[in-house]
């Protein structure tokens, strides 16, 4: 039996938070890399359980403002992450993937919040 499209995206962001976490465990011990890598790991595990909370959502309502809070965190992730390579911490060459991951995720939650505040009447921002 396949998984639902909610149950796939469950499993592909707890995968990203995964991978977000082996990120952080093997940036350098330098005082600016623990701390944009903490944000990065705060912000990325997020968007996972954040997400989580979407699929439990117990109205439209609900789920509007938790795909809201899911988008902010991916959003927020995807600056962490640049900013790991903007400031020569990580190579670009070895964030590709889990930036284009994150790129993704983004593009499909936002895609997601434009489509359900649409369907609720909600107004745009």
């Amino acid at each position: 039996m396949p998984l639902s499209q909610a149950e796939q995206l469950r499993e592909r962001t707890k995968q990203f938070a995964i991978r977000v976490v082996r990120l952080f465990r093997s940036l350098p011990k330098t005082d600016e890399a623990k701390v944009i890598g903490k944000q990065a790991l705060r912000s990325g595990t997020s968007v996972a359980a954040n997400y989580r909370a979407v699929c439990r959502a117990r109205s439209k309502a609900e789920f509007v403002a938790r795909i809201g809070v899911v988008v902010e965190e991916a959003d927020e992730t995807v600056f962490w992450l640049e900013l790991l390579v903007e400031t020569g911490i990580v190579s670009q060459a070895r964030m590709n993937g889990l930036l284009s991951e994150a790129n993704e995720l983004l593009a499909i939650f936002a895609a997601s919040q434009r489509t359900s505040r649409s369907a609720n009447g909600s107004m745009r921002r």
